[in-house]
């Protein structure tokens, strides 16, 4: 039997050059020639709606300019005074839906400059030589910062912090820096472990003592960083998932979709990552995207992704679902989970999922229902805000950090930011704003004390 039709999970399905070819970079960068000719269709617009449409801010006509100007390292200079994490960001933004879509290029043909691949190019060009350095420490103004979480609302804090002067010290959970763009992105997505190198080139401010392996409310307390630090950032992101609401049985072939990403993530042998045969992919965002295709890359025969409602409510953008059935991903809609289905051993065999409809604007479920064979489930329907920090004193709404637009939560001294602030769409751009404004108000406040 061929091994990618074994029944069951297992590792090796695929032989190796198989592997390296479904995880090599998914979108080749521009090369320079084509750099400068894509530039070149910019119309360099004054109040350009592609800069309003970006999160962070970033003067897109003027980057673009540089680069057809042969001038690569003034465009990466443009891009990260307002995005430091604006090589990640080319990577994974949804451009698509942000500054392209608003392109004027859409009015009179249909395509947009290619502003995410001209950002790529720009910054990989500076960081394959970085020096000198584009943003120096300001003098050193004896004031010490506390951040919590080394996501994009992390990182960007502590960089612009860093370069007002101030003495940060920045905490992790996990074992290395990054967050989500470490542990959360697909491997396709970010290649040649360029989450490191960035986040290396962004320490390189100076001012930045890291301390990883550090959990909030276990190895370190909020009540001492008030003590001790003169101002808190929380960037804690999400660590709960939600669980699917039905009984969920002891199985290895039931695992949340944040976790399959993170091991493939880690991974030094993608041979040895074992994934089903037939797997089943619950929830409509882009971490059911991203498990959903990689577990075909790995070499599941059939994977299918079940959303509980339409096409257009899934918050994973039209590109990425499209992106999934190139893959030959599945995408099923109006379902709901309703039973796990094991043998005797204990292992998963399939997934009962009752049919949905909208009645009188709210979700219901039918009593239809119909079954897909599955020995591998993921369930990818959200993540929750661990309560276990003991953020004691802090206003909360809708489970999350309560905060004003530059951050400040009911706490003087703490500014919160990224995927645990109330009110984000959880995208990499928007943590990063998140951090730069929470920064910008964090130096504003110690500097008038």
């Amino acid at each position: 039997m061929l091994a990618s039709l074994r029944n069951g999970i297992c590792s090796a399905r695929l032989d190796l050059t198989t592997y390296q070819q479904n995880f090599a970079d998914t979108h080749p960068p521009l090369n320079s020639t084509q750099a400068k000719i894509e530039a070149e269709r910019c119309y360099y617009c004054f109040a350009a709606p592609c800069q309003t449409a970006c999160p962070t801010g970033i003067d897109i006509p003027s980057f673009i300019a540089r680069i057809a100007q042969d001038n690569p390292r003034g465009a990466a200079a443009k891009i990260l005074e307002e995005n430091v994490l604006g090589g990640m960001c080319a990577r994974v933004c949804p451009t698509e839906v942000l500054c392209e879509q608003a392109c004027v290029r859409n009015t009179n043909e249909d395509k947009p400059v290619e502003i995410g691949l001209l950002q790529r190019f720009a910054t990989d060009t500076f960081f394959s030589k970085p020096e000198p350095p584009l943003f120096k420490r300001a003098a050193d103004t004896g004031k010490k910062i506390a951040v919590v979480g080394s996501g994009p609302a992390g990182l960007s804090c502590a960089h612009r912090l860093a370069s007002f002067g101030h003495h940060v010290t920045l905490f992790e959970a996990k074992p290395k820096l990054g967050g989500l763009n470490e542990y959360g992105l697909a491997a396709y997505k970010t290649p040649n472990n360029f989450a490191q190198q960035e986040i290396e080139w962004l320490l390189s401010i100076g001012g930045i003592t890291v301390q990883t392996n550090t959990r909030l409310g276990k190895d370190v307390f909020f009540a001492d960083l008030l003590q001790s630090f003169d101002a808190v950032f929380l960037g804690l992101g999400l660590a709960g998932v939600n669980a699917l609401g039905i009984s969920e049985p002891d199985s290895l072939g039931l695992r949340n979709a944040v976790e399959f990403i993170a091991d493939l993530r880690q991974a030094e042998d993608l041979s040895q990552l074992p994934v089903g045969r037939k797997v089943v992919v619950i929830g409509g965002g882009m971490t059911a995207i991203d498990a959903a295709v990689q577990s075909r890359k790995l070499g599941a025969e059939e994977v299918t992704i079940v959303y509980r409602r339409g096409q257009e409510s899934m918050s994973a953008s039209e590109y990425e679902q499209e992106w999934a059935k190139s893959n030959g991903v599945k995408i099923r809609h109006w379902a709901a989970p309703l039973e796990l289905h094991t043998n005797d051993d204990g292992q998963l065999t399939g997934i009962r999922f009752a049919y949905t409809q909208l009645t009188e604007g709210r979700l219901t479920t039918l009593p239809e229902s119909f079954q897909l064979e599955a020995d591998m489930v993921l369930r990818a329907i959200g993540q929750t805000f661990d309560s276990n920090h003991g953020l004691e004193g802090l206003e909360m709404q809708g489970g999350k950090i309560l905060t004003d637009a530059n951050g400040k939560t009911s706490h003087a001294k703490v500014w919160a930011g990224g995927d645990c602030r109330y009110g984000g769409k959880d995208l990499t751009v928007e943590g990063v704003q998140h951090g730069k404004l929470a920064a910008l108000d964090i130096d504003r406040v110690l500097r008038t004390a």
